[in-house]
């Protein structure tokens, strides 16, 4: 079942459905201001995430940057517009898609953005143990 908005196109490949839920319920966590727990419990306690030019390795860490994303940010809407697995029932994917930032000055932006993820099954539940993702940290400036 769909998370309303965070829907996103797959080719046609055979793509494990829990990669699809995983990723709807991913962004709309990302979008919550104070989920920052539930957004750590998406990436293995050994995960690295890259965030731009920020690196963070393990839960601890995943978490304080986790919170510096919101440091300036009132709101953020992720529209993960396409998935591409590599091959079928690939457990590592491309995605691409937009994020509105609003932003506690008042200001507000929206960013194009690309990620490389991959993903492993832990305790029967899908999580992230690398995350890349690739957006232009000049175009965020600009709406500050």
């Amino acid at each position: 079942m769909s998370v309303s908005g965070y829907a996103s196109e797959y080719p046609d490949t055979p793509v494990n459905p829990g990669i699809q839920t995983f990723f709807e319920t991913f962004y709309k966590t990302s979008d919550t201001p104070d989920a920052h727990d539930r957004y750590a419990d998406s990436f293995t306690k050994d995960a690295v995430l890259i965030m731009a030019s920020k690196k963070a390795t393990g839960r601890s860490e995943i978490l304080a940057l986790r919170k510096g994303m919101w440091e300036h940010v009132a709101s953020r809407q992720h529209t993960p517009v396409k998935v591409f697995p590599f091959g079928a029932n690939a457990d590592e994917v491309m995605l691409y898609g937009t994020v509105a930032y609003g932003l506690k000055s008042g200001k507000s932006n929206v960013v194009d953005w690309a990620a490389r993820a991959h993903l492993v099954e832990e305790d029967a539940t899908m999580k992230m143990d690398f995350y890349q993702v690739y957006l232009d940290t000049a175009e965020q400036s600009t709406s500050r």
